[in-house]
């Protein structure tokens, strides 16, 4: 069947944000409705629904094959940030800056874990004489599957899988008591459902000047992020 152009305009009702001068929240549905040709699904993904055109004051609208996503306009970056390191010191990660990122949420006893630690070990070694660093942050918050101390994920990573990648202080990427850093990484690039973090090992993409390019699933592989980082160390 020949590919259709579609085009519709969100009516005000459907767009909910609420803006404060730290953390601008924007979330919106999507209702089904009735195509010309009769489906009962939303037309807006029948037949291919761009959000380009679509602004809305304080954000940038945009959709990917992975989901839409709105991102807050701030003029913040990932250096504004400092955290601790897996040692328990003061990392700002100003450190980095002018190089790409590929910031994870980990755990140990996931299904997930040895596959992208794997990947991730593998992507670090091939890029990271080429300006490329992995900024792992453990996270105990999907099915209890980080519980061991700083010291005993240090030497599960580091042993397991030889990783040689910066890996952070345990912290949480949801709730109230969120890090900061990761509120920033939401904000940036809050996902379809929300700005939830859905599970171990979401990944951020972010580019040489602390902004984050891209967000994608726990299930991606880290492989079939590579030609991402590519782009962005040719840049």
């Amino acid at each position: 069947m020949a590919s259709m152009a579609f085009s519709a305009t969100i009516p005000s009702p459907l767009l909910e944000f609420s803006q404060t001068k730290k953390n601008p929240v924007l979330s919106f549905s999507i209702p089904s409705i009735k195509s010309s040709l009769g489906s009962s699904k939303s037309a807006l993904f029948q037949h291919g629904f761009s959000l380009q055109s679509l602004t809305v004051p304080g954000f940038v609208l945009n959709s990917r094959s992975s989901g839409i996503y709105a991102r807050a306009a701030t003029d913040k970056t990932l250096y504004d940030y400092t955290v601790k390191d897996i040692d328990g010191k003061n990392t700002p990660l100003s450190k980095f800056k002018g190089r790409v990122l590929l910031i994870v949420n980990v755990a140990s006893k996931c299904g997930l874990t040895t596959s992208n630690y794997s990947e991730l070990s593998h992507i670090y070694e091939k890029y990271k004489t080429q300006g490329f660093e992995i900024l792992a942050f453990p996270c105990n918050q999907f099915g209890g599957q980080e519980p061991g101390s700083n010291d005993q994920i240090k030497q599960f990573a580091c042993t397991k899988f030889k990783a040689e990648f910066p890996i952070f202080d345990k912290v949480d990427v949801n709730g109230p008591n969120t890090a900061p850093v990761y509120k920033f990484l939401k904000s940036s690039a809050g996902g379809f459902f929300g700005d939830l973090i859905k599970w171990n090992f979401e990944k951020f993409l972010v580019d040489k000047n602390g902004k984050v390019i891209e967000r994608y699933q726990p299930t991606t592989s880290p492989f079939q992020i590579e030609r991402d980082i590519q782009k962005l160390l040719a840049a």
